[in-house]
C-alpha cells in the first residue's frame, strides 16, 4: 500500500491522502473597491481543479487579514463579509470534489505593496493603489522602501485581525487554518533577528522575538473549533550561516525545533516546514528536496507531525519522503500549477486508487464504442 496515499487524521479530521497543495498566490483579485480581495470564478476553477485531481487538502493562497497586509493590492483577503461569502463557494465545491479546503492566513509586513510578478514585482506607490509596507523595524527588504515600525497597540491590533480572519474563515467552511509565519513576511520577519531589531518585549531575546507569532496562534487556536487543526508555515532557516556574503546572524533550523515546542505546546497540529525569504542576498543550494531535511529534523527531534515543500515533482520522490517518515505530507506548489491531475496520476503509477470526479469515468474507465 502507497504510504502517499494512506489517510491522515489531526484531530478529528481525516485527510483523505499525504499530497497537499502549497498555498500559492494568483495575483488575480480585484485591487480596490468593494471587490478588493474577493475570491473570483478564475480562483473557483484554480482551486477546485486540484480538488478534482485527486489532492487531498487545497490550500487557498497567502490571505490577507487585513488590507495593508497583502503582498500585492491583487491578492485575496478575509477582513469583511464579502470575501468571507465568496470564498463560500470555493470551499463547498473543493469539499463537494472529496479534498480538505484549508487557508493561509497571512500578513505581508516589509514586503507588501509591490506590483504582480509579470509586472515587474515593483514596489506600488500610493497614487497607484499602494500604501506604505509595516515590519517590526524601519529596516527595507531592498530594493523595496523602509517599512514603518509598528507599534505596540498596532501590534496588538493585528493580533486581533488574524483571528477576526479565523473566524471568517470557518465562517466561510475552511476546515484547517494555517498561519503563515515563513518567507520574509510579517511574522517571520518579527522571529528571525535580521529584521527584528526592536528593543522593547516584541524584540530582543529569542523569547520576545516569538511573542508575536505566538500570540497570533493563541488567538487563532481560541477561535478555531477543538477539533480542527491549524498549521504554521515557518522558514526553517534564512540560509545565512552557510553565506559569506551576509554576515549577520540569522534564523536556524536549531531555532526551528525550538519554535516547533512552543507551537506544539499551544495546539498547532502540523508544521509546515519551507525555508528562505528573510535575507535578499542567502544563497539557497536548490535542489530536488533540498527543504525536506528541516521538516525531517522538526518531526525527529519533536514528534510534531510536518509537511514537507520543495521542489517535490515525481511520485517515487514523495513517496519516499512519507513512507520514510521524513515528513507526513508532502505539499506541491508548482508542479501542481503544471499538472492539476498529478495526484491521480501519482496514484496509478504507485499503486493506489485515483480519485476522480463521475463525470470522468467515460475517459477513465474506457468503454465499447467510446
Amino acid at each position: 500500500m502507497s504510504s502517499l496515499f494512506t489517510p491522515l487524521t489531526l484531530r478529528s479530521l481525516t485527510i483523505p491522502n499525504r499530497v497537499w497543495m502549497a498555498p500559492m498566490c494568483m495575483y488575480s483579485a480585484a485591487d480596490q473597491g468593494p471587490e478588493a480581495g474577493v475570491p473570483t470564478d478564475f480562483h473557483l476553477a484554480h482551486l477546485a481543479s486540484r480538488a478534482a485531481g485527486g489532492t487531498g487538502l487545497v490550500m487557498a493562497e497567502a490571505t490577507a487579514v487585513r488590507p495593508e497586509g497583502r503582498i500585492s493590492p491583487a491578492d485575496l483577503g478575509l477582513w469583511n463579509s464579502a470575501q468571507q461569502a465568496a470564498f463560500t463557494r470555493v470551499t463547498s465545491v473543493i469539499a463537494d470534489h472529496g479534498a480538505v479546503p484549508a487557508v493561509q492566513l497571512a500578513h505581508a509586513g516589509r514586503k507588501a505593496s509591490v506590483d504582480r510578478p509579470w509586472n515587474g514585482h515593483r514596489s506600488v506607490p500610493g497614487n497607484e493603489g499602494g500604501w506604505t509596507p509595516v515590519a517590526p523595524s524601519a529596516e527595507a527588504f531592498p530594493p523595496l522602501p523602509v517599512p514603518h515600525e509598528l507599534t505596540v497597540d498596532e501590534i496588538e491590533r493585528l493580533i486581533a485581525d488574524f483571528a477576526a480572519s479565523a473566524e471568517r474563515a470557518l465562517a466561510a467552511g475552511f476546515r484547517v487554518v494555517e498561519v503563515h509565519g515563513a518567507h520574509g513576511y510579517l511574522l517571520n520577519s518579527f522571529l528571525s533577528p535580521v529584521g527584528n531589531h526592536r528593543t522593547d518585549a516584541y524584540g530582543g531575546s529569542f523569547e520576545n522575538r516569538l511573542r508575536l507569532p505566538l500570540a497570533v496562534v493563541d488567538a487563532v487556536r481560541a477561535v478555531w473549533p477543538e477539533d480542527l487543526p491549524v498549521f504554521f508555515r515557518v522558514s526553517a532557516t534564512d540560509w545565512l550561516t552557510e553565506n559569506t556574503e551576509d554576515p549577520r546572524e540569522g534564523w536556524t533550523g536549531e531555532d526551528t525545533v525550538r519554535l516547533a515546542k512552543e507551537l506544539q505546546a499551544r495546539g498547532v497540529d502540523l508544521l509546515d516546514v519551507s525555508t528562505g525569504g528573510m535575507a535578499p542576498k542567502a544563497r539557497i543550494p536548490v535542489a530536488p528536496g533540498h527543504q525536506v531535511p528541516f521538516a525531517e529534523r522538526v518531526r525527529a527531534e519533536t514528534g510534531m507531525p510536518t509537511g514537507a515543500v520543495g521542489l517535490i515533482t515525481e511520485p517515487a520522490q514523495a513517496e519516499e519522503i512519507v513512507a520514510s517518515g521524513r515528513a507526513d505530507a508532502v505539499l506541491l506548489g508548482r508542479q501542481l500549477l503544471r499538472e492539476p491531475y498529478w495526484a491521480n496520476r501519482a496514484a496509478a503509477e504507485l499503486g493506489a486508487t485515483p480519485r476522480w470526479p463521475e463525470q470522468y469515468g467515460y475517459a477513465i474507465t474506457p468503454r465499447a464504442g467510446r
